[in-house]
């Protein structure tokens, strides 16, 4: 089983998460802020977090981009009563890979973390290649001919998701699966914002791969000629 981090500041719901936690196996280190939290992660090793945003003096978005600027790529979940689109896209920006909106069942935030697991132990590739693109999934950089490409976490994750298959059309629930880690609980319009990111980095940065849409499927990425 899995060491999970839980950056919860309500006594209740913290108790009812760790509970629900531990009743599958895994071992649970219960903090109630931001600061605990990154001091946990620089002292402990975790499998993955589950992080309330509405923490006192440091939110959960913050808490989890500082962990990325730290290095860790554990998987994690925000979890908020806040469920605007623009709050969902903010909070994977900041370098989450998932948003659960409370009120929520134990169950489902159990699923997610073995999702989250799962694909974590398949491991991908260290160095992922398209025409003149280089994804390193190590140090999450992304380069067009050794220029760096900028891109949020969630979306080095989309591309890197399609240059892995390049050239197979890959549907929006596939891509939700695999970069969201879940296709049920997530707007798929919210790939089309994604893409349309992605696509104009690509663009800025004369890449020679373009993201192709393929009407009422999905998307695929081909290597196109230099332009």
């Amino acid at each position: 089983m899995a060491e999970i981090l839980v950056v919860e500041d309500d006594p209740e719901m913290g108790a009812l998460v760790e509970r629900g936690l531990r009743g599958e196996g895994h071992t649970v280190t219960l903090v109630t802020d931001g600061v605990a939290a990154l001091v946990a992660a620089r002292t402990q090793a975790f499998d993955a977090a589950a992080i309330d945003v509405m923490l006192p003096e440091m939110t959960g978005f913050e808490v989890c981009r500082r962990l990325r600027e730290m290095g860790q790529d554990l998987p994690v979940v925000l979890v908020t009563a806040r469920d605007a689109v623009d709050d969902r896209v903010f909070g994977l920006d900041s370098g989450a890979d998932d948003y659960l909106t409370k009120p929520f069942a134990i169950a489902e935030l159990n699923a997610r973390l073995r999702a989250h697991l799962r694909r974590r132990a398949a491991g991908t590739p260290t160095v992922v290649e398209a025409g003149a693109v280089r994804l390193d999934t190590v140090a999450v950089r992304a380069t067009v001919r050794g220029r760096d490409l900028p891109l949020s976490v969630k979306e080095f994750s989309l591309l890197r998701f399609l240059v892995q298959g390049v050239g197979t059309v890959r549907s929006r629930t596939e891509v939700l699966d695999e970069v969201w880690g879940s296709a049920e609980h997530f707007d798929p319009t919210i790939v089309d914002q994604y893409v349309s990111y992605v696509r104009k980095k690509l663009q800025a940065a004369d890449a020679d791969v373009a993201i192709r849409t393929v009407r009422g499927v999905g998307y695929a990425l081909d290597v196109v000629a230099a332009p």
